[in-house]
C-alpha cells in the first residue's frame, strides 16, 4: 500500500488559488482512476478535478468554500501499488511516498509549499489522517417519522416527501391498507384541522438557516461590491412607446418559418449598435489603475442571465454585425449554455456593454449595477398597456391604447456625463418608437 498526494494543478493563466465548490467523494471512499474528485472554481470558470489513480481517499484539503493554493495538496489517496511518485507543480521534483501503510509522506519541497490553511485538517505537520466521519459534515435527511418509523411505516417516496414538507409524522397517520397513501394523509389533515395543526401557508416561525456564500454566489457578491464601491453610479430612466415595434415583432414572428421566435431584446440590441458610433463613451471599459478609458469599436454585448448558480453574463461577440434573427439565435444559445453550465470561458468575458432584463417581471424602473470594468448597463423594463393622448388631424386630442416601456441606463459618472447618457437614450427612443429606422441605411 502507498499514498498518492494529488496536488491542485495550474488550471489557468494567472490563477493563484481555486475555491472548492463541491466534493464528489469523502474520506474512506473508494475512487477509481479518472473518476470525479472535486469541482474547483477560479475567477474564470469551474473546473472538474479527476483522480489520476485508483485507491481509497484518506485525506482531503478542506471543506466546500475553502480556497486552495495552486500546487498544494488537494487530496491524498491510498493506492494498491508499492510506490507512487507525484511531480510537484512548482519545482518539477518528484515526491517520494513511503511504501508502508500509515507512514508519513516525505516531500522534497513539502515544508515550503505546505499552506497554513491545511493545518488541522489532516494535512499539516505531524497531523494524523482524519477519520471518515470528520471529512465533510454530512447531513442525512431523515423521513418525517425518523429512523424508528422507517421500520414500521410503509409509504411511497412521494407520500414521504409530502409529509416532510407538511411537517407530519407518518407514525400518527392511520392507513386503511398495508401502506400510507395520499388519501390517508388527506384524511389526517382534515381530522387535524381543528386540533391545532398548521396547514401549509399558515403563519408560523421557521428555524434560522445559515447559508455559506460560496462558488458563483461569492464571485457575484465580490464583483457587485467592487462595482458599487469603485464606480459612482447614476441612473437615467425614459418612457418609450413601443406600440409600432410590438406590431412589427408580431408580424415577423408570424412569418418566421424555422427561424427562432423574436423577443424585444434583439431589436433593442440592433438599436444599441446603430447608436453607439455617435456615443462611443457608452461602449467603453475603464482601467482604474492605469487611468485609461478604452472606447471599443466593436460591440461585445453582455447579456445578464439568471441561472441556478446565480447571475452570469455571457457575451454576444460583434453584435453590430448580426441581424435580429442571428441575434435571437445567439441569445438562445448563450442563455442555454449559461444555465446548463456549458458556457466557455471566452463566452463569459470580454464584454464592452451589458443589457439586463427581468422580462415580464421588469417592474416600472430598475437601477442596474454596472458590470465592471464596463461603464454602462442598459435595462429594459416591463411593457404595459395604458391610454395616451394623441393629436388628431383636426388638431384636437384623441385617446388611444399604447404599449409603453421604461428603459433604464446606469453609467459610470467618471466617464459618462448625465447629458451624454440622456442624449443616448433619446437616440434609442427614436429608433424604438419608429422601428422602420432600425433597418434603414
Amino acid at each position: 500500500m502507498a499514498r498518492y498526494s494529488f496536488r491542485l494543478p495550474d488550471i489557468g493563466e494567472g490563477i493563484a488559488e481555486a475555491e472548492i465548490v463541491a466534493w464528489h467523494i469523502k474520506i474512506g471512499d473508494r475512487i477509481e482512476e479518472d473518476a470525479q474528485l472535486a469541482d474547483m472554481m477560479t475567477d474564470k470558470a469551474t473546473v472538474e478535478m479527476e483522480s489520476p489513480v485508483s485507491g481509497t481517499v484518506v485525506e482531503l484539503a478542506g471543506e466546500v468554500g475553502d480556497l486552495i493554493p495552486i500546487g498544494s495538496t488537494l487530496a491524498v489517496i491510498e493506492t494498491d501499488g508499492e510506490v507512487v511518485e507525484a511531480p510537484t507543480e512548482e519545482t518539477g521534483e518528484e515526491e517520494v511516498v513511503a511504501e508502508t501503510p500509515g507512514a508519513e509522506e516525505i516531500s522534497v519541497a513539502e515544508e515550503a509549499e505546505k499552506p497554513s490553511s491545511l493545518k488541522g485538517r489532516g494535512l499539516g505537520e505531524g497531523a494524523e489522517a482524519a477519520p471518515a466521519s470528520a471529512a465533510i459534515p454530512l447531513s442525512p435527511t431523515l423521513s418525517p417519522e425518523g429512523e424508528r418509523g422507517k421500520k414500521s411505516v410503509l409509504a411511497s417516496p412521494a407520500v414521504r416527501t409530502r409529509a416532510r414538507d407538511l411537517g407530519v409524522d407518518l407514525l400518527q397517520v392511520q392507513a386503511e391498507g398495508d401502506r400510507i397513501r395520499h388519501s390517508d394523509l388527506d384524511a389526517f389533515l382534515r381530522y387535524s384541522a381543528g386540533q391545532g395543526y398548521h396547514a401549509p401557508g399558515a403563519s408560523r416561525a421557521r428555524a434560522d438557516e445559515p447559508v455559506k456564500v460560496i462558488g458563483m454566489r461569492r464571485k457575484i457578491a465580490e464583483n457587485m461590491a467592487a462595482s458599487k464601491r469603485a464606480i459612482p453610479h447614476f441612473t437615467y430612466v425614459e418612457e418609450m412607446d413601443v406600440t409600432a415595434l410590438e406590431a412589427m415583432r408580431a408580424d415577423l414572428n408570424a412569418n418566421r418559418g424555422q427561424r427562432p421566435k423574436l423577443t424585444m431584446l434583439p431589436f433593442l440590441i440592433v438599436a444599441i449598435c446603430r447608436t453607439i458610433p455617435q456615443f462611443p463613451m457608452i461602449n467603453a471599459r475603464y482601467d482604474d489603475e492605469g487611468g485609461v478609458v478604452t472606447r471599443h469599436g466593436a460591440v461585445h454585448l453582455g447579456m445578464a442571465t439568471q441561472t441556478d448558480a446565480g447571475l452570469m453574463v455571457p457575451v454576444i461577440r460583434d453584435a453590430q454585425d448580426k441581424n435580429v434573427w442571428q441575434l435571437a439565435s445567439e441569445i438562445t444559445r448563450l442563455a442555454e449554455a449559461a444555465r446548463t453550465g456549458k458556457a466557455k470561458v471566452e463566452e463569459l468575458s470580454g464584454g464592452t456593454l451589458t443589457v439586463t432584463s427581468l422580462g415580464p417581471l421588469g417592474g416600472i424602473a430598475t437601477t442596474p449595477v454596472i458590470n465592471r470594468p464596463e461603464v454602462a448597463i442598459i435595462g429594459p423594463n416591463k411593457i404595459v398597456e395604458r391610454p395616451v393622448f394623441a393629436k388628431n388631424p383636426q388638431g384636437g386630442d384623441d385617446i388611444r391604447r399604447a404599449k409603453l416601456m421604461n428603459l433604464s441606463i446606469s453609467c459610470d459618472h467618471r466617464v459618462v456625463d448625465g447629458w451624454d447618457a440622456a442624449s443616448y437614450v433619446q437616440a434609442l427612443k427614436k429608433l424604438l418608437e419608429t422601428p422602420v429606422l432600425l433597418f434603414a441605411d
